[in-house]
């Protein structure tokens, strides 16, 4: 008698591989979240920054308008206010900055450091913020500003360049704060250095005076900053058509050509500063 035996086969399924990149936009939305629900938490980080420009837009800008009189045929008031906008984006940029810190310390980012997603998503997510509490805060500035008698040319064309100016420089200006974040070990140094980084630069930067009127070493030094690329893109966008201020950094040229050549400094001067902002981070991470 003999038996036949089936030979028994064993199917295997395999796996299901779950592309993990596919998984990033969520992480980074929900780390964006959270930074913002402390960043609510802690009003200071939205409030404080506005009070001095406001503070200059509507008090100390009427009163040097009254002095100075128009200059080169738009009021010095609004000139001045669209100063203040440059005042305002690195001092928000420096004090969002000083949360990183915070987190660092006593917060939740060493969680977040072993999470599967790359780790230049925590600056990202960080700037994503920052970027949304300047909008409000510029949002804020013009308003106060226009209510209280600054008068803007508002064109489409000129919002958008405005738009990138303000946009660029808070984007590079964050890339500073954290880079000096990721070096410095604690808040009080680093509270030490923002009155250098976020606020000597507006004297030299023509937002109370155009830069044709410092001295030649200061002028030379002045058209490096891009703060200084920046207000002369804001007031080409919504104060100055003929382009005063960008004719004093370029010389002569067509406006709008001039005003792609700042927006492309402002750009590389954002793409520069976040990748270093990035590299830093990662690197203060595994140490």
């Amino acid at each position: 008698m003999s038996s036949i035996t089936a030979p028994i086969t064993a199917t295997h399924r395999a796996p299901v591989r779950t592309n993990a990149r596919s998984h990033w936009p969520a992480a980074l939305a929900a780390l964006a979240q959270r930074r913002l629900s402390l960043s609510a938490r802690t009003p200071r980080e939205v409030i404080v920054p506005l009070l001095n420009p406001i503070l200059f837009a509507i008090v100390i800008a009427p009163a040097l308008a009254k002095l100075v009189g128009n200059r080169a045929g738009f009021d010095y008031m609004t000139f001045a206010a669209v100063g203040a906008v440059g005042l305002l984006v690195p001092i928000n940029a420096l004090f969002a900055g000083i949360g990183v810190i915070v987190d660092r310390d006593s917060g939740s980012q060493r969680d977040l450091l072993a999470a599967p997603v790359p780790r230049s998503f925590l600056v990202l997510s960080n700037l994503g913020v920052a970027l949304l509490t300047t909008a409000l805060q510029v949002s804020a500035l013009i308003v106060a500003v226009s209510l209280r008698g600054a008068s803007f040319q508002v064109s489409s064309g000129g919002i958008l360049w405005f738009a990138g100016g303000v946009g660029l420089l808070a984007i590079g200006m964050y890339g500073v704060a954290e880079t000096l974040a990721s070096r410095m070990q604690k808040q009080e140094e680093y509270v030490g250095v923002l009155p250098a980084v976020a606020i000597l630069p507006y004297f030299f930067a023509g937002s109370l005076f155009p830069i044709s009127t410092l001295p030649t070493a200061l002028a030379v030094f002045a058209k490096i900053l891009p703060l200084t690329h920046a207000m002369a893109l804001m007031r080409y966008a919504l104060v100055d058509g003929r382009a005063g201020g960008l004719h004093d950094i370029w010389g002569a040229g067509d406006p709008t050509r001039l005003a792609a050549q700042s927006l492309a400094i402002l750009a590389g001067f954002a793409v520069l500063m976040t990748v270093v902002s990035m590299r830093m981070f990662s690197r203060k991470a595994v140490q």
